[in-house]
Order: C-alpha cells, then structure tokens, then sequence
C-alpha cells in the first residue's frame, strides 16, 4: 500500500463519510451460485454522495501483473493526501472478457474495502439491525431532512414511501436504505 506522508484529513473525512454510508445493497442475482450479491453500481451507489460530502474521490485503473489482472484504485482527498492499493486476480484463460470481469470484480472489491463498506441483503439486514436496535443503523438528521426534502419537492405520496421502505417515519429508515431511497427520489424528479 502506498499513501501520502499525512492521512490526517483523509482520516477525518472517511470517518465522517462512513457515519454516512449504508452498506451496498445486494441487488444483483448469481444464477450459478444461486446467491445475491451487491454489484460494482450499488456499491459506487452507497459511497458516492458521502464521498462528495466530505471532499472524498477514488479513482481505479486496470493493471496486470505477471499475467494477473486487477485495479489500482486510490482514494483522494481534497487536501491532496491519498492512499492507494493494487489488487489483481489470476485469470482462467487470457482473452479480452476474462480480463475484463477480473477487472470489474477487483474494483467491486477494492472500492468496497477502501471505503470500508459492508455489503446489506436487504431485508435480512434490516431485520437484523432492528433486533439490536443500533442507534447507528438509522439515518442522520441531515440525511432524514434530505428524504423530506426531496418527498415533498416531487409530491411523492409519503405513506407509500415509508410502506416500500418498512418504517414509520422518516426518521426511523435505515441508514442502508438512505442511498437507494435518494437515488430513487431524484430518478422520479429526472422522469
């Protein structure tokens, strides 16, 4: 791993970015395993909006070494200190698509593990963080008021909204349906 000579602000700011972030959402079906996982999009999805927020960037760009294939992805802050890691795959046959879905595993990967990301089964994982009843497993004020914001500004019917989101307020949603519930509202606001 490489980084700047300080990650101070880095530190600061992913710290605060995370106090953002839900975890990706397992939205992508592996009809060979029979299992659900997060793909590249929900997890760029959850990091984001709280990357902007704290002045945060990462960008990622292929690499092989000695016949493996992966990213160097690097997290930026706006300060200028960095970090950065290569992760690289060996590859079943050396053709153009097989690079190419190493290249997209290891930056689903690499961006999760750099931004320190969980991945959420949707419903599993809210069922298991309203068992514990985590203060941290809810939305910010600042992230509720956006929600609110943002229902009332397209005339969504709120009641309707909370039922697709299995709450009772804006308030109580959980912090892994924040980025989906802002994607959604703003998709509506774009049709």
């Amino acid at each position: 791993m490489k980084s700047s000579e300080s990650i101070k602000n880095l530190a600061s700011a992913l710290c605060k970015a995370q106090e953002e972030m839900g975890g990706a959402v397992k939205e992508s079906k592996n009809p060979f395993f029979k299992s659900d996982y997060a793909d590249l999009t929900s997890v760029i999805k959850a990091i984001k909006e709280p990357f902007a927020n704290n002045g945060l960037s990462y960008t990622q760009f292929p690499t092989n070494d000695e016949g493996r294939i992966g990213v160097v992805t690097m997290l930026m802050h706006e300060s200028g200190e960095y970090l950065e890691h290569s992760y690289t795959l060996p590859t079943t046959k050396a053709d153009p698509q097989s690079a190419g879905s190493a290249i997209t595993y290891a930056r689903r990967y690499a961006l999760q593990s750099i931004a320190g990301i969980p991945t959420a089964d949707d419903d599993a994982e809210s069922a298991m963080i309203r068992n514990n009843q985590s203060k941290t497993a809810v939305v910010s004020e600042n992230q509720a008021a956006e929600i609110k914001a943002l229902l009332a500004e397209h005339g969504v019917d709120v009641k309707v909204f909370l039922q697709h989101f299995k709450t009772s307020s804006v308030d109580e949603m959980l912090a892994i349906h924040y980025s989906k519930a802002v994607s959604a509202l703003k998709a509506k606001a774009d049709k």
